[in-house]
């Protein structure tokens, strides 16, 4: 399944680089950009983050690039530790008091806090970037501070792969309604709201979630393995 996916998103990349060269304005006056995004960007997207219109409307498609290259170090990495032989240690060091009471106790609102980062990426810093690496941390604690609480690594990979197959069909739904890919098709809504921007709250939610699912899947290889 990941294999698959990985073959889509790059042939997406590709096929869209050669179907765009012929709209990039090269050469042209990029004076006032910023002032542009700034005065119209909330109009246009329903985002009041500006990063956020940037990187999911105006810039959309090289936030694709951006999660192919994430999925493909990870698939890297998956493929270097499976030559490794898993670590046969029947015991492991206790952990410290700390790291034993912040795993039980933390773990929680660490992933509490990574889905709120996520899902307020339209309306606050934040986004699908950050709040999938607050929840890969909070699987780190888990590992660190409570060794024996695995987590079945497939559940990292279905994740993984839902939240790369929703960007995707998203990018290809707008692609379809308009031309664009990552075209804002939905309503956006009143600006300063939770239920606003369109298609932005829902791509976050799913790149939430893949580069969560990737980095606490390549946490649990790691620690597997060592």
């Amino acid at each position: 399944m990941r294999n698959l996916i990985g073959i889509v998103l790059i042939l997406i990349v590709a096929s869209g680089v050669f179907l765009c060269l012929d709209n990039i304005p090269f050469g042209a006056s990029r004076e006032n950009v910023g002032d542009f995004y700034n005065s119209s960007g909330v109009k246009q997207t329903g985002a009041v983050n500006m990063v956020t219109s940037v990187v999911l409307n105006y810039r959309g498609f090289d936030t694709l690039g951006e999660v192919t290259i994430l999925f493909i170090a990870s698939l890297g990495l998956g493929a270097v530790l499976s030559t490794v032989k898993t670590s046969s240690r029947e015991e492991t060091t206790p952990s410290s008091l700390i790291l034993s009471t912040g795993c039980r106790f933390l773990f929680p609102f660490i992933l509490l806090f990574g889905t709120y980062t996520f899902l307020h990426g339209h309306l606050t810093p934040g986004g699908g970037f950050q709040g999938g690496a607050i929840i890969a941390s909070g699987f780190l604690l888990r590992y660190l501070g409570c060794p024996a609480k695995r987590t079945n690594p497939s559940l990292f990979v279905a994740l993984e792969s839902t939240g790369g197959l929703v960007f995707t069909l998203i990018g290809l739904l707008g692609l379809t309604l308009s031309g664009f890919f990552l075209f804002n098709f939905l309503p956006k809504g009143e600006a300063n709201t939770l239920f606003s921007a369109g298609i932005i709250p829902v791509i976050y939610i799913a790149i939430g979630f893949k580069v969560g699912a990737e980095l606490a899947g390549i946490i649990d290889g790691l620690i597997v393995k060592s």
